[in-house]
């Protein structure tokens, strides 16, 4: 081999490697995309664009250096059978994970807890063959419709966490009853429906469940 011929190769070596190296790093820095499926909680029902829960999520999550992306799968009225219905096809191939806030309608409107655990194992089990990362959030019912309603009811969300291994974050409003707060104090973060939380109330609840997230890319990423 001539030097020439030889210099060439190696600038030919050197260049393929540079774009290997080039795409692999494109590849690394894709962001991690998260649909949040879920309710009128999750669409931000009642919030200036920018105010609801996914957008302040986001902004929070980018803020501390994660690259991640949000998809706001919110519905406002959904049920769990709602979002069973609709999640396979909220789903992309670019979706890696998932954060499931539903439920809080099927306590509103009194649905059999049996019923709502059954349309939420649906929906994990859609996650699970998609091979997506889940963190399933939960709620806590009302007194309203008696002590065995609410033990079905509440019961659901970390059991289904635990049979499906998905993360699982407790209560959705959390972040509100956190401190020294007290009723009249978290008064003061919902807005006048006293079912949806205000801007203010939706800040909170992301700095209690955003540690929780993060966990759900590390997931991801692992």
């Amino acid at each position: 081999m001539s030097l020439r011929t030889y210099g060439v190769a190696a600038l030919q070596s050197k260049l393929a490697l540079a774009l290997l190296v080039g795409w692999v790093s494109v590849a690394q820095a894709e962001p991690v995309e998260i649909v949040a499926l879920g309710d009128s909680l999750t669409a931000g029902y009642g919030l200036a664009q920018g105010d609801g829960f996914v957008p302040q999520l986001q902004a929070w999550l980018q803020d501390r250096g994660h690259d991640v992306t949000l998809v706001n799968a919110g519905v406002s009225g959904d049920t769990t059978a709602g979002g069973l219905s609709r999640v396979e096809w909220t789903i992309e191939d670019s979706t890696d994970a998932m954060i499931v806030t539903l439920g809080g309608n099927d306590m509103l409107r009194g649905i059999d807890p049996a019923t709502s655990r059954a349309n939420l194992e649906g929906i994990l089990k859609v996650a699970t063959a998609a091979d997506l990362s889940v963190l399933l959030v939960g709620l806590r019912a009302t007194d309203n419709y008696g002590p065995e309603f609410k033990t079905a009811f509440d019961a659901m969300y970390p059991e289904l966490a635990d049979s499906n291994g998905t993360l699982y974050f407790p209560e959705f409003f959390e972040g509100l009853s956190e401190g020294d707060l007290g009723p009249q104090g978290a008064s003061a973060y919902m807005q006048a429906d006293r079912l949806h939380p205000n801007a203010k109330g939706v800040k909170r609840i992301v700095e209690a469940l955003g540690p929780s997230v993060e966990q759900l890319i590390v997931r991801v990423q692992d």
